[in-house]
């Protein structure tokens, strides 16, 4: 027989009790995660305000539309140069080539969580009177890989598809300078190879300009270019790689960084390195003696990757919003000449 028991009737009464709480629980944080969501939901919906204080570049865009998603799919970031709307912008950003050694051109007052940007793509060799911008940026904007936004002058992206596009060679070894400054270590190299091998140089500073259309197809025609960098700093790989080597599919010979700092950046087989050989006659030898074979190797990376340039400031003001959720805030550099130059 069973038997009535009071305990047992009060157990019964406690599983219903625990079992309503923890329901009301349940209810409860559903409640509280769909609040929290709606108003995270609501902030990220607000547009991230990017404020160029001046365009980097001479010729200004218009960034009134929403460039970042229409041009490259970077939604939630609204670009302008409307200096009235200071006070709404989350960042604002300071291109060094535009900045004045007075601070009287910058804000007079920045907003609490307002992050100002210092922006540059010169080498510190070519980047003056930055000991004056100490304890005033938030955030670095340059082709260091060590910058709070990374902004390389090119690289490469997979591309399975492509396939290895070596345009006829008429020339050995084609070079186009600008600026030639006889104190500049790519000048006393280029004066020393030039003694065990011919150099066609193009630009300016030998009074062949190349237009824009005609640049590419002049060098492609080379089977060697001379990607010498103006001066030799940490990751300083410009278009002189990316556009005037890879891109017009000749072989690039390389005067910047060390080749480890290059094989961060491309493939080690892509690229010949100044540094490789003993001296200038032993690089003008390997050149001019090349086999077809061996020559078509430097290409291979082809097959694997195309070269994307970074040609447009939109574009890369825009990575900005991309790298926004993980930058650290409140901080400021206290040296940024220090900084660039270490």
């Amino acid at each position: 027989l069973l038997r009535w028991s009071p305990w047992g009737r009060l157990g019964a009464k406690a599983l219903v009790t625990a079992g309503v709480f923890v329901t009301i629980l349940w209810n409860l944080r559903l409640f509280l995660n769909a609040s929290k969501d709606s108003g995270e939901d609501s902030k990220h919906r607000e547009p991230l305000v990017i404020l160029v204080w001046e365009w980097p570049s001479k010729q200004v865009p218009n960034v009134s539309k929403d460039v970042c998603h229409e041009l490259y799919s970077i939604t939630g970031c609204q670009l302008t140069t409307e200096r009235q709307l200071l006070h709404q912008a989350n960042v604002v950003v300071f291109p060094h080539s535009r900045l004045q050694p007075s601070q009287d051109k910058l804000p007079k007052e920045r907003l609490p969580g307002q992050n100002w940007v210092w922006v540059s793509l010169e080498s510190p060799s070519n980047t003056r009177a930055l000991a004056a911008w100490n304890q005033t940026f938030n955030w670095v904007m340059t082709y260091r890989q060590d910058s709070d936004i990374f902004i390389p002058y090119g690289k490469l992206v997979p591309n399975r598809s492509a396939t290895v596009n070596v345009p006829a060679k008429t020339n050995l070894v084609s070079w186009v300078i600008s600026n030639y400054h006889r104190t500049q270590k790519r000048a006393e190299v280029y004066k020393n190879l030039s003694r065990y091998l011919r150099v066609n140089v193009y630009g300016k500073a030998n009074n062949k300009p190349l237009c824009k259309d005609c640049l590419l197809p002049t060098i492609s025609k080379s089977k060697f270019y001379l990607a010498f960098e103006n001066s030799i700093h940490r990751d300083y790989i410009t278009e002189k790689l990316w556009r005037n080597s890879l891109l017009a599919s000749t072989v690039p010979v390389v005067l910047g960084p060390p080749r480890a700092n290059y094989e961060q950046f491309v493939p080690a087989d892509s690229f010949i390195h100044v540094n490789d050989f003993g001296s200038l006659e032993e690089l003008a030898t390997f050149l001019k003696t090349m086999n077809s074979s061996r020559y078509q190797q430097f290409f291979a990376w082809q097959r694997r990757f195309s070269v994307k340039l970074y040609t447009d400031w939109r574009e890369r003001i825009c990575a900005i919003c991309t790298a926004y959720p993980r930058l650290p805030h409140g901080r400021l550099y206290p040296d940024l000449q220090s900084w660039f130059n270490s």
